[in-house]
């Protein structure tokens, strides 16, 4: 194996200062020729992309923008809801510094629920809509006619523009969002998801047909390593009219300083879990011992391969000196752990996360660094975290880092990269890798990803009705079309929409008022007619036929009552099925508190929040209904299975509900390990009526499981019970949104709940 191993030593990088500020930039000396370029670049400019590598001060040059809109609110989106403080503080040094009124306030769902519900009320919604108003009504204390800068997180800004809040405050929300803000700044942009990057496109789209860029509005994106469909989303808006400037931040090569130091990279193919950890545990006891005084850090994807790691380093004598940084990391235990001089994090570290000693070295904080990377652009921003120097005295000393990728690089012939070439040649050879690109992006952008838009399309088009303003609706989808590819018109996606929105409205009516109400619904009846598709096609043939559709439904409801039992049973179905298309984050289950007094997961405090699923598959718990303790790590993960008891025969099962997104109902989660079921505490938190997904035949689709769970891809085994069947069928269950993406970029034709074959542009 160490004969595939490839070593290169990446040059020095520098990146250039500039001397000679504009006077509105005084306050900032010593600037970077990129934060002053944004300046410059954003008078002009409506959408601004600083692309400075990581570490180079991008955040402060988004700041820069502020100062053209001086009095004018501004909204700046970090990526989670730790770096919302800490870019609020950051927010509020520079407002001094520029001596701007702003007043920063940062907003994640656990600070608004802490202000005040004296003044407007308990709602989250209603505090926000009446901060972005005036910002003295919740906080009398900074004074009146004051602009607000508001840092909040992408799950925030996405329900608001979306109109996903609730009924009373979404549309007051949504309008702020749209019409408030003169200056917006993305900060992390390459970190976004296929259906994330959406929201973004959606608003930029929105502020060009809507007028926005021509009253002087401003969009700043903040990355270092910009994805290639991105780029050809900003080729189109830039060819609608939007006026972009790209600042890269290396292209000027005079008065530079150093950034980074001389690196030396090893890369090597990922392997099987345990030799992989034993392999990395070696390298950190090594690389510890032969410089206790320096400094370094391992970065992984999975937090059980952390935790693993943590109990290697353990039994080598290591206990005291490493920290670990991730999702379940409290933020007084992360101040702890990055003081040690191993630090063992995940991909929550990525985003804007400084390592930061104190007191604040004169060298590099990282001499050395190991990390895995699924894709490019993790690639380059975990070794853009070893060997910073910006600012630094001492900036001559090399840094080590080892790489672990796709063993599929090899295949692709990773090992003919020119290794004289640097960094310049290395990203070259990267980009050749398909291994190394993110999945699914093309493939939601080219299917459902014009459904998601369809949501704030309708809302909008229900308020212009009857307006002038009305025509913008179809130039903003076909804005939005041209970014995403596809031959659908919108009366498609509004039809869709309209079916979704029936059901929305109406799983959560009682019988009795849905009896008397059904008609007067919004999007009622596109949601009766699906039904009637999928139940009573015959019926729905002679309904089409006959003008007065209302009436046949109506006698169809007198002559079976028990339909309205049904339909809001399907409404209920209908909503689960397509809910994982209109929320910000793909997840099967939230988050739910533990109790580790044995430290398998902290370093320092022992209550924490966990994703269930890692709960589940890792650990022996206790729970006495009302918390949740963690006994042991487990050595061999459980298996965990899906248990579906079905009411259809086999036969019919397989015709309306394989290879078809769905929603399905009272799954349960069993845990087995090596054949036999374990008994599991049961978790109130996992009793959902509903789960989304796709199920297939695991038999005609092994080699498409099989390659999917090597890309990493959560995929379980799905167990139906069916009354003519004495044992239950075994099929394989590919959950939420990521699942959907996954069988259907690999070739598997899929159909929607009522049959209708899934669209693929």
């Amino acid at each position: 194996m160490d004969n595939q191993f490839l070593n290169i030593w990446l040059e020095q990088k520098s990146i250039a200062v500039c001397d000679s500020l504009p006077d509105k930039l005084h306050f900032m000396k010593p600037a970077l020729q990129h934060q002053v370029e944004v300046y410059e670049k954003s008078r002009n400019h409506d959408l601004i992309l600083d692309l400075a590598p990581t570490g180079t001060g991008k955040t402060k040059a988004g700041f820069t923008v502020l100062l053209h809109n001086p009095n004018q609110t501004a909204i700046y989106i970090a990526p989670t809801n730790a770096l919302v403080t800490q870019q609020a503080e950051a927010a509020e040094a520079f407002v001094r510094d520029a001596k701007l009124t702003h007043v920063v306030k940062a907003a994640s769902a656990k600070e608004i629920q802490g202000w005040s519900d004296d003044r407007v009320g308990k709602r989250s919604g209603e505090k926000l809509y009446n901060l972005l108003q005036n910002p003295a009504t919740i906080f009398p204390e900074v004074g009146a006619n004051r602009p607000l800068f508001l840092v909040t997180n992408p799950d925030i800004f996405y329900y608001a523009t979306f109109w996903a809040y609730n009924s009373l405050d979404k549309s007051n929300i949504a309008s702020e969002f749209y019409s408030r803000f003169s200056t917006i700044i993305f900060d992390e942009f390459h970190l976004y998801s296929a259906k994330q990057l959406v929201s973004l496109l959606f608003f930029i789209a929105y502020s060009k047909v809507l007028g926005y860029f021509q009253h002087d509005r401003k969009i700043v994106i903040l990355t270092a390593t910009p994805e290639k469909a991105c780029d050809e989303a900003f080729n189109t808006l830039e060819r609608a009219g939007i006026r972009i400037a790209r600042i890269d931040g290396e292209s000027n090569h005079s008065n530079q300083v150093p950034s980074q130091t001389k690196v030396a990279l090893e890369i090597r193919p990922k392997i099987e879990r345990d030799e992989y950890l034993l392999q990395i545990a070696d390298e950190v006891k090594e690389k510890y011992l032969a410089n206790p005084n320096g400094n370094g850090a391992v970065i992984l994807d999975s937090k059980d391969h952390i935790n693993r790691l943590a109990d290697l380093l353990t039994e080598r004598g290591l206990k005291e000196g490493y920290g670990r940084i991730h999702g379940s990391t409290h933020q007084k235990d992360r101040l702890l752990a990055v003081q040690k001089p191993i630090i063992l994090a995940t991909s929550t570290v990525d985003v804007g996360f400084n390592f930061e000693k104190n007191p604040v070295p004169t060298r590099q904080t990282l001499d050395w660094l190991i990390f895995s990377a699924k894709d490019r652009h993790s690639f380059w921003q975990r070794l853009g975290r070893v060997g910073r120097v910006l600012g630094r005295k001492i900036t001559d000393i090399p840094s080590e880092a080892i790489a672990y990728i796709d063993p599929k690089a090899w295949e692709e012939r990773i090992l003919e990269l020119d290794r004289s070439g640097g960094r310049e040649s290395l990203r070259k050879m990267l980009e050749s890798l398909s291994c190394l690109d993110r999945p699914f992006l093309s493939i939601y952008w080219r299917s459902e990803a014009s459904l998601e838009i369809a949501r704030p399309l309708s809302e909008l088009e229900d308020l212009l009705t009857d307006l002038p303003q009305i025509s913008v609706i179809e130039e903003l989808y076909q804005t939005m079309r041209c970014i995403l590819g596809g031959t659908k018109d919108w009366s498609y996606y509004r039809s869709r929409m309209r079916v979704f929105t029936g059901a929305e409205k109406i799983k959560d009516i009682s019988i009795k008022k849905l009896k008397s109400d059904w008609k007067f619904t919004k999007g009622g009846q596109a949601l009766i007619k699906t039904f009637f598709k999928c139940y009573y096609p015959e019926y729905l043939k002679e309904i089409e036929a006959d003008q007065n559709k209302i009436k046949h439904y109506e006698d169809m409801f007198k002559k079976y009552p028990e339909n309205f039992e049904s339909l809001k049973g399907f409404a209920r179905m209908w909503y689960a099925t397509y809910q994982p298309i209109f929320q910000f984050r793909d997840s099967l289950f939230d988050n739910i508190k533990v109790v580790d007094r044995f430290n398998l997961l902290l370093d320092e405090s022992e209550e924490t929040i966990i994703d269930p699923i890692h709960l589940l598959r890792y650990y022996d718990f206790a729970t006495d209904g009302e918390k949740i303790e963690l006994k042991r790590r487990v050595d061999k993960p459980y298996e965990l299975k899906f248990i579906l008891y079905n009411q259809d025969l086999l036969e019919k099962f397989k015709q309306n509900k394989l290879n078809r997104l769905m929603a399905f109902e009272d799954c349960n989660l069993e845990r087995w390990l090596r054949g036999a079921k374990i008994p599991t505490p049961s978790l109130q938190e996992l009793r959902q009526q509903f789960v989304s997904g796709v199920i297939v035949s695991t038999q005609e689709n092994q080699g498409t499981i099989i390659q999917l769970r090597k890309q990493g891809l959560t995929i379980f085994p799905m167990y139906v019970h069916f009354a003519e069947q004495p044992r239950p069928k075994e099929f394989t269950f590919f959950p939420s949104l990521s699942g959907m993406l996954a069988i259907a970029s690999s070739g598997r034709r899929l159909k929607l709940p009522d049959g209708e074959d899934f669209y693929i542009a």
